[in-house]
């Protein structure tokens, strides 16, 4: 019984070991850090930002109000951000291109006629 119980705890102890080295080997998943500002002068409502594969977005972003949201890149293709404002007025503006794997973060700043898109974004390395 007693053998028993130390190979029970060596192989607890040698998982521990393994499973402490796959954190350390940087397993690292890539994302966007997403941000959508309202700077219309107004609140907007359905905004929505397109990127390859997929879309985020709120229902409505009080003016001055901030919308955060994280996403994986998987395909690769183009961005816009479509919204609707104070005055019932839809908007599209066209964003970058996004490649699967992509890093980094990403500011899409609404203004009352069009949107600006501050990009910080690169390929896994």
């Amino acid at each position: 019984m007693k053998s028993a119980t130390l190979f029970g705890h060596r192989f607890l102890g040698l998982t521990f070991v393994a499973s402490s080295l796959l954190l350390l080997a940087g397993c690292h998943s890539a994302y966007i850090e997403a941000t959508v500002h309202n700077s219309t002068g107004g609140p907007v409502s359905v905004v929505e930002v397109d990127y390859p594969s997929a879309s985020f977005g709120t229902q409505s972003l009080a003016d001055g109000a901030d919308f955060h949201y994280r996403f994986k890149v998987l395909g690769s293709g183009s961005t816009k951000v479509l919204w609707t404002d104070a005055t019932h007025h839809d908007h599209t503006v066209a964003g970058p291109s996004l490649q699967e794997g992509a890093e980094g973060r990403l500011l899409v700043t609404l203004t009352s006629s069009s949107a600006s898109w501050d990009v910080n974004i690169h390929p896994v390395r």
